[in-house]
């Protein structure tokens, strides 16, 4: 894909997770986009998330999913409020809740898929519901509830 992905418009003070962040060294550095009224996360998993041999580990799937449905939700709020994604003050989200279904195996041997879909946005709160799609196949469902990080708490504006 050529245009940015969600976690690309992240301010760099705002860009260190593990899962999102683009300038963790280690970490999953995951891209989200839009895909109509869907968002569309590809994966490529390396084999070091192994739970069992060809599978992954439920962690990996755990943090997709989160990862994934706080960056939809950041990208929903800026699509409620009628603001581009690079428009200040940055709209960050983090976990207040995350649940998983693991349905089937996950298979390490290709590309991992999350798709996710807004069910409500309702003032700082954005719940985003995903799926996870490995060897043609669902295997898992998440939910992940998203508060919006008060400005205050910001790392921009935390006084040291």
């Amino acid at each position: 894909m050529t245009k940015k992905a969600f976690q690309d418009y992240y301010p760099d003070d705002l860009s260190h997770c593990y899962g999102c962040g683009r300038l963790n060294e280690h970490g999953l550095k995951i891209k989200s986009y839009w895909d109509g009224e869907e968002s569309v996360c590809i994966h490529e998993p390396k084999p070091h998330y192994m739970a069992i041999p060809g599978y992954a580990y439920g962690g990996l799937i755990a943090s997709l999913i989160d990862c994934h449905g706080t960056g939809t939700a950041a990208a929903a709020k800026y699509r409620a409020e009628n603001r581009e994604m690079d428009t200040l003050p940055p709209i960050r989200f983090l976990t207040a809740s995350l649940h998983v279904n693991y349905l089937l195996p996950t298979p390490l041997d290709g590309s991992i898929e999350i798709r996710g879909r807004i069910k409500e946005i309702k003032g700082r709160k954005v719940v985003v519901e995903s799926w996870l799609i490995a060897g043609g196949q669902i295997c898992a469902r998440g939910e992940v509830v998203a508060v919006q990080v008060p400005e205050h708490m910001m790392p921009t504006n935390i006084k040291k």
